[in-house]
């Protein structure tokens, strides 16, 4: 693990590592860096835009289960995978990234793009790939081993340069964005593994509806209405209307359709929308800004109309009063 550079974090429910060069004398960098991206993701040659001036970059990988998190700040920085490196990858994977800061330009199979502050590309890393950015830039990415995909590499592929196509882009991006922006703490979530899984499944979702293959597309939006639903759910929690109406509509399928689902699963859809809500506006009362803003605030942020209710059954479920659930906060840190 590099352990001489690398900041590495074991725990029973999550390992990662992160480099940070700004703790590292300058003349090490450049190679720490390239060892660093080896660590993290695939062999690749790693040019840096200056690379006799000051480089900076902070890398970290985070587990969630088979997937990995692994996002990147850096001065300008070029990735380049041969042919041959590509070759000698014995464990192809698939890396869906969103950009965070400044243009990224990617090539790969021949198809060239410039990759936006908030989109959303994928890389198929048992091929040979280019990417790139100029000055400071960032991107976080999902990577999942391609045979937990489920789909044909020529399918993969073919999706790549579709993914806007897909109804599914939105959803899925936000998702990709949520996870590398938090990733330390969800890895060290006791549900990681499943949070990695439902990566997974709405990653393999995205590129077989952005494929366009009828056959594939069919079998695979069937098999993942659940995980999307419940990403789908977790994004508009702040959305007072969200309701299961609300929710078959947005995936295109009946109300009927979308309880015999959930009832599948054994979800009480209604009930766990409350549980999630109220999991969020607990853990926002803990936080810094949160512990600033008031009760029923706090309350309408998660999509509760009334306070009362609110503090009603954050009781029931917590045994505190949001107020005393806070103060005991504060009192023990």
């Amino acid at each position: 693990m590099h352990s001489s550079r690398l900041c590495v974090h074991t725990g029973a429910a999550y390992m990662g590592f992160v480099l940070d060069t700004a703790d590292l004398p300058p003349r090490g960098r450049v190679e720490a860096v390239a060892a660093a991206m080896r660590q993290a993701s695939a062999p690749c040659h790693v040019v840096h835009e200056e690379p006799g001036g000051e480089v900076r970059s902070r890398l970290e990988v985070w587990d969630l289960g088979a997937a990995t998190v692994f996002t990147t700040r850096s001065s300008g920085i070029r990735l380049l995978r041969t042919p041959r490196q590509a070759r000698q990858d014995v464990a192809p994977v698939v890396a869906l990234s969103v950009q965070r800061v400044a243009d990224g330009r990617h090539e790969q199979l021949g198809h060239r793009q410039i990759v936006r502050p908030g989109a959303l590309m994928m890389v198929d890393l048992s091929a040979a790939y280019d990417f790139s950015w100029s000055g400071h830039g960032a991107a976080g990415c999902l990577q999942m081993p391609i045979d937990q995909i489920g789909l044909p590499v020529d399918v993969i592929r073919r999706a790549a340069r579709n993914l806007r196509a897909s109804p599914l882009y939105d959803l899925v991006t936000r998702h990709v964005a949520d996870l590398t922006r938090d990733a330390e703490r969800l890895s060290a979530d006791l549900a990681a593994d499943t949070l990695g899984g439902a990566g997974i499944e709405l990653t393999r979702a995205l590129l077989a509806s952005a494929a366009g293959v009828e056959h594939h597309a069919r079998t695979v939006l069937a098999d993942t209405l659940l995980t999307r639903v419940r990403a789908y759910v977790r994004q508009h929690l702040a959305d007072p209307d969200l309701s299961p109406v609300t929710i078959a509509a947005a995936h295109n399928i009946s109300l009927r359709q979308l309880y015999k689902v959930c009832s599948r699963a054994d979800v009480s859809l209604e009930q766990w929308i409350i549980g999630e809500r109220l999991r969020g506006a607990r853990e926002e009362l803990l936080r810094p800004d949160g512990r600033r803003r008031t009760i029923a605030l706090v309350a309408q942020r998660w999509g509760f109309r009334d306070p009362t209710h609110f503090a009603r059954r954050f009781r029931s479920t917590y045994g505190l009063t949001p107020s005393e659930w806070r103060r005991g906060a504060s009192e023990r840190g």
